[in-house]
């Protein structure tokens, strides 16, 4: 019986251990590795990322939403 019993509990140690964790994640690393890829970028495509942005946000900031009732019947 005690055989049994202590063979049951390595198998559920061995099952935990086969568990695969979830990595944590590294926030300043892959904050760092952005900053050091945005400058490689030269002038000029930073500049017309930027106006690409500028543009955006002023294409946002005039819009305006509008509703209209569907009109069509769901016959």
């Amino acid at each position: 019986m005690f055989l049994v019993i202590s063979f049951l509990f390595s198998k559920m140690e061995d099952k935990n251990q086969n568990i695969i964790s979830k990595p944590t994640a590294d926030y300043e690393k892959a904050e760092m590795d952005l900053l050091r890829n945005a400058q490689k970028h030269s002038y000029t495509e930073r500049f017309l990322m930027m106006t690409t942005f500028m543009k955006m946000d002023q294409m946002f900031r005039d819009a305006k939403i509008t509703h209209q009732p569907d009109t069509k019947s769901n016959n």
